[in-house]
């Protein structure tokens, strides 16, 4: 027990006891804790290894003893890949291509769940999220054989209906300049489902009491949507926003390696980034050392873009920081 003085009188507090709710719970949430002990911290430990120029040791030994017995490399790892020559190139691409993804995205998804939110027939609105949503689910595996198929030179579809209309056929594997554009479409169109879903979820919960008084008071569908539907779903808005943030200098790998037919060489400056670039570099002699220390600079990088994010919401809109 634990007094507490309210107005000069001491007031008895009850410690609150563990409960059977409390003993469900956690036993929920024990497998998403084991899940992340084993895939998301322990990993951690092989951070190590970007400080390491890491070797085999002779005698057939385990990974564990051939890190610790490897030469201590310091910074050199990270010195390596800040100073090579594509570092800047890669850089630009990375973030670049994330900030047109975060913008275009956004600005789709909100735009596509406001349009659905205000149709008249609702089983036509559900035919057509569940039509938007498919693509989310399709691997990037997939998509590529159906851009092959558009964009072959040969037998593609597009240049078909290019020398149909009396044009040139295009080389779009060897051409770089129509790459930035077809990248932005894919991502939009593959992702745009899933975050009109987030949206409209997030419309749903609106309590309906205020479009009805705002109804009554004579407002348009436009100042209901500019002064309910978007207050209303600006806190999902800005925690997208923040995490969107700390994914800036990570890449989808599928879309940009698959897609591409596994980046030849005439679109190598146009959509090489990050995570292409350490992939590469493992199938080739690279000593993993320095492949750890790209994926380590990413790490750090995110992490502290989305404190950054954050911190800005933070001064701005204190009640939709996320930490």
């Amino acid at each position: 027990m634990r007094a507490k003085k309210t107005s000069g009188t001491p007031v008895k507090v009850r410690k609150r006891r563990w409960t059977k709710d409390d003993t469900e719970l956690t036993l929920l949430s024990v497998p998403t804790l084991i899940w992340y002990l084993i895939f998301s911290y322990l990993p951690m430990f092989g951070i190590i290894i970007a400080f390491k120029q890491y070797k085999l040791a002779p005698g057939g030994h385990g990974f564990i003893y051939n890190l610790f017995h490897s030469e201590w490399a310091g910074f050199s790892n990270f010195e390596y890949f800040f100073t090579s020559n594509s570092f800047s190139m890669l850089l630009r691409n990375t973030i670049l291509y994330n900030i047109v993804f975060i913008i275009i995205s956004a600005t789709v998804a909100v735009g596509g769940a406001l349009m659905l939110s205000n149709m008249i027939n609702k089983k036509g609105s559900k035919i057509y999220q569940t039509m938007m949503f498919l693509p989310y689910f399709m691997s990037w595996v997939v998509i590529s054989y159906f851009v092959y198929a558009l964009l072959t030179p040969e037998k593609g579809l597009m240049n078909g209906l290019i020398t149909a209309l009396g044009g040139d056929p295009v080389m779009w594997y060897q051409e770089a300049k129509y790459w930035p554009f077809i990248l932005v479409l894919l991502n939009t169109w593959k992702g745009m489902g899933y975050g009109m879903v987030m949206y409209l979820a997030s419309i749903t919960g609106i309590d309906p009491a205020l479009y009805e008084a705002a109804v009554m008071d004579g407002a348009t569908k436009t100042q209901q949507m500019r002064h309910i539907t978007l207050p209303g779903i600006k806190p999902v808005f800005v925690m997208m926003l923040i995490l969107d943030c700390g994914k800036i200098f990570n890449s989808d790998f599928g879309l940009f390696y698959q897609v591409t037919g596994q980046i030849p060489a005439s679109l190598y400056e146009t959509v090489s980034t990050f995570d292409t670039f350490i992939y590469k570099a493992m199938q080739s002699t690279a000593p993993i050392g320095q492949t750890a220390a790209a994926s380590f600079f990413q790490a750090i990088c995110s992490c502290g873009t989305i404190l950054f994010a954050n911190w800005v919401v933070s001064k701005i809109d204190n009640e939709n920081r996320i930490i």
